[in-house]
């Protein structure tokens, strides 16, 4: 069983997805584990964008990494820039740490629902894409 940190700024959205995607494909191989550097709810696009391929998350919280100070991962998946930058120190001794940087839905600046439903399927079907390769490759 592996411990898996998706570490993103709010933990609402891509993190979210991205915990979905770990926990789909590592199945009972992975324990996995979302937070982020603030806590900023779940993102409710975000649930409904995921429940469309088929993942319900809308049980899912919005952590504080902070609550996960314990727990010794196996891996730690940042998945924005901002988070990588500004993470303060996990000290989980043998983690090794990723990163990809997914552009945030969340932020598209439109009134358009059609453009913003884009913009969270194409994330959220990036971070599929990243999460399988992921787990078939280090898991």
């Amino acid at each position: 069983m592996k411990n898996i940190l998706i570490l993103c700024t709010g933990n609402s959205c891509r993190s979210q997805m991205a915990h979905g995607f770990i926990a789909f494909f590592g199945g009972k191989n992975v324990t996995v584990y979302s937070a982020g550097i603030e806590t900023h709810g779940l993102n409710s696009r975000a649930v409904s964008i995921m429940l469309e391929a088929g993942i319900d998350i809308s049980k899912n919280t919005s952590n504080h990494v902070d609550e996960y100070a314990t727990v010794e991962f196996d891996h730690i998946i940042t998945v924005c820039d901002h988070a990588k930058e500004n993470c303060p120190y996990i000290p989980s001794k043998n983690a090794q740490r990723w990163h990809h940087n997914f552009s945030d839905p969340s932020k598209l600046n439109s009134k358009d629902e059609k453009k913003i439903h884009q913009a969270f399927a194409a994330t959220r079907n990036e971070i599929k894409d990243y999460c399988e390769r992921f787990v078939n490759t280090h898991l």
